[in-house]
């Protein structure tokens, strides 16, 4: 909270030819509540003078009502993470909009993504507006239409920009989240092989 600024009656006087007795009319309406210094004189809240004479403004901070979701899958790929970020940045600025950024290293094909999450809780919440990413695999590897359509349901568009990709990290990212897959799928097998019990 920013601090008070304390008047006297006669500072308000030299400042917005207020007489004092004006001051104690807006006291005894309870529109004024003054503040006592030790000595038991009277100081004004600058802001309270202000609105009762309609120049003051309380600033009104808005929430960002743009997500821009990037995500790499590897820490290998942070130099290519922001540069993502650089360019859906400079896309929102250019459309001036007020923005927040979420973004993450973990592969696409992982459903319990941090990122991801916090995204699916200010879209259900109502905080969001649009989504932009640059390619649909940035979202998800799989399911990108699921996502799509849960987002448009809460009135939320997706905006994909198709921005600038390297096709050899795109290859050899896929190929990691294949990887992904079958290393998770494996762990199931022979998970659930490991529990049966031998006769």
């Amino acid at each position: 909270m920013q601090n008070q600024i304390l008047l006297s009656a006669q500072k308000i006087k030299n400042l917005y030819g207020i007489h004092r007795n004006t001051l104690l009319k807006w006291e005894a309406e309870g529109l004024l509540k003054p503040v006592k210094t030790p000595g038991g004189q009277r100081r004004y809240k600058k802001t309270d003078i202000e609105k009762l004479l309609g120049l003051f403004q309380e600033e009104i901070v808005s929430e960002p009502r743009v997500i821009l979701y990037a995500r790499v899958s590897t820490k290998k790929q942070e130099k290519y993470l922001q540069n993502q970020i650089e360019r859906l940045k400079s896309y929102a600025e250019r459309e001036k909009w007020n923005y927040e950024v979420i973004s993450e290293i973990a592969s696409g094909v992982n459903e319990n993504r941090k990122g991801l999450r916090k995204l699916l809780n200010h879209v259900k919440q109502g905080k969001v507006e649009k989504v932009v990413i640059e390619y649909p695999d940035r979202l998800a590897r799989f399911g990108y239409e699921y996502l799509k359509f849960f987002f448009e349901s809460f009135g939320v568009e997706l905006i994909v920009i198709n921005g600038e990709q390297n096709e050899e990290d795109r290859t050899k990212e896929l190929a990691e989240d294949l990887i992904a897959i079958v290393t998770s799928f494996a762990a199931k097998v022979y998970g659930s092989r490991g529990g049966r019990r031998k006769n």
